[in-house]
């Protein structure tokens, strides 16, 4: 895997500039786990779909398109619980639940080799 670095510095900061308006919208104490939550999921997705690239074409291409689709479940997951009070154990079941199945999925087109 070869990150490159100019891609990966404009998804951290797409990434933070997100975070940064979903911690303006929602008015509860679950500002910051909302904000921080957020950035974790969407850099991670972010970085892989445009940062990264894998030394067969075939993999980098799977890798980017499972992160897009990630990238555009977590925005959509985020921007639902921006908008509602929601508790903490829900939050971070539910987004950790997706994070994890996102590493799963990449992790496995990445030990494909095709």
């Amino acid at each position: 895997m070869k990150i490159n670095f100019v891609p990966t510095i404009i998804a951290i900061v797409i990434s933070l500039l997100i975070s940064y308006g979903l911690y303006s919208f929602h008015d509860s104490e679950n500002k910051i786990l909302l904000s921080a939550g957020s950035f974790v999921f969407l850099a991670t997705s972010l970085v892989m779909a445009i940062g990264a690239s894998f030394e067969f074409p075939r993999t980098t291409t799977n890798v980017r398109v499972v992160s897009g689709i990630f990238f555009t479940i977590a925005l959509i997951s985020n921007l639902i619980f921006a908008f509602i009070n929601f508790s903490v154990p829900s939050y971070i079941i539910i987004n950790g639940i997706l994070l994890l199945v996102f590493m799963l999925i990449a992790y496995s087109l990445i030990k494909s080799k095709q």
